[in-house]
């Protein structure tokens, strides 16, 4: 088994597999130690957000072509691993992430999903603040919804999660 499941949208999984459906991991259960991507658009430009299902601990990046997520653990991977270094937690946090040894799933936790949707809404208006994707001040962006309070989580922020996460591999 892979050492990292990315269970994307369906819109995502349309765009990394362009004119074929790629390979889906339909066998495993979902867990806390899943990722979830979804693709949205902001200002006319797909935009990536990435979730940990556990922690909620997510990434948006602005502006991603197609391309760039062929294969898309190439490209996952190193935004999990910059996150984690910006916010001081170690690579491992959640696991040992193999940017080649990535499983797709679809979608599996609608409370995941709910959490991702109220986020890509909070990511729109910080860009309806700025005017310009380009103006997005996007590691302050990454930054606050690393600390927003989502219902699943009660009165804890996901920043908080990840750093417990990375305090229990040591």
């Amino acid at each position: 088994m892979a050492e990292m499941l990315l269970r994307c949208t369906s819109r995502l999984l349309a765009t990394i597999g362009g004119k074929t459906k790629p390979a889906l991991n339909t066998k495993v259960p979902p867990s806390a130690s899943d990722f979830y991507a979804n693709l949205i658009w902001i200002d006319g430009r797909k935009c990536l957000l990435v979730t940990h299902a556990g922690t909620l601990f997510s990434i948006f990046t602005p502006d991603v072509r197609a391309g760039d997520l062929r294969p898309i653990g190439r490209f996952v991977v190193p935004l999990i691993e910059d996150a984690l270094d910006s916010e001081g937690l170690p690579s491992d946090t959640f696991g040992h992430l193999v940017a080649d040894d990535v499983e797709l799933a679809k979608t599996a936790n609608r409370s995941v999903l709910g959490c991702m949707n109220e986020m890509a809404w909070f990511c729109e208006l910080a860009f309806l603040d700025v005017g310009n994707i380009r103006l997005l001040d996007v590691a302050q962006l990454n930054h606050q919804l690393r600390r927003l309070i989502l219902g699943p989580l009660g009165s804890a922020h996901p920043i908080d999660l990840a750093t417990a996460q990375a305090a229990s591999h040591r």
